[in-house]
């Protein structure tokens, strides 16, 4: 290739755009830094290339629908975290699971009919025997809820119970 044929290519190749620290992208970008080696010329700047980040997993179908919990855990279970280690409910009050628990990517939707007071929705993470309450209450659409639970619960909790 000669001299001028190269500057040519080259000057093309630094002309494509803006430099990488005017561009504005709203999408995270990782920089790398990449020379020629085949014809290694002093004065060729190296040449940077954007890679973009790696995208956000794509859900399942598991997560994506929230449906009866083939492998628990029970609406008993439920309101035992509720009534124990949670202390959300007293042990005197008299409770019926509504719906649920539906499951969607690990976390757990239920709603409960609690005698003399509103229904209570509750999310809950995890395996049965090691069940997590993520939140309890007449609104249950938490920033947790919204920004870790798969879509699933997140429809349920913040747009309601399918039927209500």
């Amino acid at each position: 290739m000669s001299l001028p044929a190269a500057l040519v290519a080259l000057l093309a190749l630094a002309g494509c755009g803006a430099p990488p620290e005017l561009r504005q992208s709203s999408t995270p970008a990782v920089t790398a830094t990449a020379t020629a080696t085949a014809t290694p010329t002093p004065s060729a700047p190296p040449v940077a290339v954007d890679t973009p980040a790696a995208p956000a997993p794509l859900p399942t179908p598991s997560d994506l629908i929230a449906s009866p919990c083939p492998a628990g855990p029970s609406g008993d279970r439920v309101v035992s975290l509720l009534r124990g280690a949670a202390g959300v409910l007293p042990r005197d009050v008299r409770v019926r699971v509504r719906t649920g628990p539906l499951c969607a990517g690990g976390w757990q939707y239920t709603v409960l009919e609690v005698t003399g007071h509103e229904e209570l929705q509750v999310v809950t993470q995890g395996r049965p025997s090691a069940l997590k309450l993520v939140t309890a209450g007449t609104d249950v659409c938490s920033v947790e809820v919204r920004a870790a639970g798969p879509p699933g619960i997140r429809t349920l909790a913040c747009a309601g119970t399918p039927g209500a």
